[in-house]
């Protein structure tokens, strides 16, 4: 089972489990600020919970890769969102800073 690691948190989660709902299923935020209640709710089109992950996932569709080429986002900033990115190993997820995590 992998183990995603996230502010000081553990969690086992199933190979190839939705890394937003791993991470809200253990009540762990994955949006800041308002975006916790205004937000697309996994369906990847706001960008809210992007995050920085480091390890084994999913390669990026053309619906996340789109959205991450609007603003706030660049592909520069090296995040993926959390409603699109399927754990397949061990990964550690930092939450940047900004409305929509941009700030990593």
């Amino acid at each position: 089972m992998p183990t995603v690691y996230y502010q000081g948190e553990e969690i086992e989660c199933e190979e190839g489990a939705v890394l937003r709902d791993v991470l809200r299923e253990a009540d762990l935020p994955v949006h800041n600020g308002a975006t916790r209640t205004l937000n697309c709710h996994g369906l990847g089109q706001c960008g809210s919970c992007a995050v920085q992950v480091d390890g084994e996932v999913s390669e990026m569709g053309r619906k996340e890769r789109t959205r991450l080429w609007l603003p706030p986002h660049h592909p520069s900033h090296d995040v993926r969102l959390a409603c699109q990115t399927r754990v397949e190993g061990d990964v550690e997820v930092t939450k940047g800073r900004g409305l929509w995590g941009q700030h990593v």
